[in-house]
């Protein structure tokens, strides 16, 4: 009667634990047949699934693969989402200050009267090339012409 006792609580002990092992090893470790079919063997031969198991299918050299349990984390306690969280506040300040400095420049460009960036007409203004032009467009006179033959206009 004791001989019985001890062989079914071995037997459940080695189906247990090969199912088990089975079930937290990484699918792509198992050899011989996928996953899912040793699982299926286990349950259908259950002692001779586990010894199968343990033989031939379970991943060598390495002990059953355990699952990291990752659990939250606080969020102050994140360095990711601390500088995620510095990056959108710095974001945020050069939104405000773009926004303020566009709002400066429409209002200056509503004192003065014309549009954003000028305060004064083109009446006595030199253009790109370094030459004084008048209202018409013409060259201002008594100026130096820059070009290769150094003349005077």
């Amino acid at each position: 009667m004791l001989f019985r006792v001890v062989l079914a609580v071995a037997v459940l002990v080695i189906f247990v634990y090969g199912l088990v092992d089975v079930i937290r090893t990484d699918g792509r470790l198992t050899r011989g047949i996928s996953k899912p079919a040793w699982i299926v063997v286990m349950i259908v031969l259950p002692v001779l699934g586990a010894i199968l198991w343990l033989l031939i299918g379970r991943p060598r050299d390495s002990a059953p693969v355990r699952q990291p349990r990752s659990h939250p984390t606080a969020p102050d306690d994140d360095p990711d989402f601390l500088r995620n969280l510095e990056m959108r506040r710095r974001n945020q300040a050069e939104a405000a200050r773009l926004k303020k400095l566009k709002d400066d420049l429409e209002a200056n460009a509503k004192a003065d009267g014309g549009p954003a960036g000028t305060g004064q007409n083109n009446a006595g203004t030199r253009g790109k090339d370094g030459i004084g032009h008048d209202e018409a467009g013409g060259a201002s006179t008594g100026d130096a012409d820059t070009h290769d033959t150094g003349d005077v206009k």
